[in-house]
């Protein structure tokens, strides 16, 4: 299990903030950011991958540069008799490389996906003729996309303490 994030010093919290700026950054160059030496880094990011701080690492790939030009967040509710069957719906949900992302949530719906597509006409298709075809899901509910104004970044790491 993780230790807290008040439980982590500000060495920890340097590497992970410049970690999630700079993912290849060289022991070298963390060595440099957090002012130790490079072998204690070293130590330092194994523990921290260890515990579970650090997920693993990933190159950031342009989706339009697949060919997949439409970013679509789909709401989805199962239905209600369905819950005993829960977890065969997420394993399902799992399985379709179009999801990247899948949060179950409070209010209205069960489940927000985002969901990537070449164009509309495939993601009509995805959600009709493969994600409302699985067992369990009452409905689905999309909005498209229209301009990311925001990538996804890297999270807030209070470097003053």
């Amino acid at each position: 299990m993780a230790k807290q994030m008040e439980e982590m010093d500000r060495y920890d919290r340097i590497l992970l903030h410049t970690l999630q700026e700079h993912g290849r950054a060289s022991n070298v160059e963390l060595s440099e950011a957090a002012h130790l030496s490079p072998p204690q880094c070293y130590r330092r990011v194994r523990r921290l991958e260890a515990e579970g701080y650090i997920r693993g690492y990933a190159a950031q790939v342009d989706p339009a540069s697949l060919g997949l030009g439409v970013v679509a967040f789909v709401s989805l509710n199962i239905h209600r008799d369905q819950f005993k069957h829960v977890r065969q719906l997420e394993k399902a949900i799992r399985q379709f490389p179009e999801i990247i992302e899948c949060y179950t949530i409070s209010g209205d719906f069960d489940y927000l996906l985002k969901v990537v597509a070449t164009d509309l006409k495939s993601l009509s298709t995805f959600l009709t003729d493969r994600l409302m075809q699985v067992p369990g899901v009452a409905g689905v509910r999309s909005s498209v996309c229209l301009e990311e104004i925001k990538q996804p970044s890297s999270l807030p790491v209070d470097l003053a303490t």
